[in-house]
Parts: structure tokens; sequence; C-alpha cells
């Protein structure tokens, strides 16, 4: 075979393994929030919504949900009228925003 050929192939390859690796980590991701909720150990996200919405910079335009060392945030992108991005980080189990810095 070919050794441009091989390359071309181990990097396809390569790419391939690490898409489905980054798939499987989001799932056990959602899978661990999901838990989390169901056990009441953060709040759910139409709950954290209507806690902050009046306190927010402008619209949410996305939301992730992430676990560091056992603490939940979950982080918000806020488009306000003029065009400025925010990221707003907000605790998932109080509801309380820790953090808004922009883009």
């Amino acid at each position: 075979m070919d050794v441009h050929l091989r390359s071309m192939l181990l990097g396809i390859t390569s790419a391939v393994v690490l898409s489905i690796a980054a798939a499987l980590a989001e799932s056990h991701d959602q899978d661990a929030a999901r838990q989390a909720v169901e056990s009441g150990e953060i709040l759910p996200l139409a709950d954290i919504l209507a806690a902050v919405r009046g306190k927010l910079p402008g619209e949410v335009v996305g939301v992730e949900i992430e676990s560091k060392n056992g603490h939940w945030i979950y982080e918000f992108r806020v488009l306000d009228g003029k065009g400025h991005l925010y990221e707003v980080y907000v605790d998932a189990r109080s509801g309380e925003i820790d953090q808004t810095k922009e883009k």
C-alpha cells in the first residue's frame, strides 16, 4: 500500500475514533446530569431559567451543563440587543449567578 494512502487512512481512522470517544463522553455527561436532577442534587434547567431570566444581560442563545470536581455549573451563552455575547455561569445547585463575562 502506498505510504501516502496509508497515512491518510490512519488520519481518517484516528479522527473517527476521537469523534466516537467525544460522543460517548458527552452522552455520559448528559446521563450524569440527568441523574443529578432526578436525585435532587441540582435544579432542572427550567427552574434555573425561571430564577435568572430577569438577571441576564440579554437572550439565552445556548446552554451547557458541566461538573467539575463534583460542582455542577450551567453555562449560558447570552446575546444582548447590541450583539454582545456573554457567558453566564450559574450554580446548578442554588440557581445563583456565579460569574458573567463578555466574550
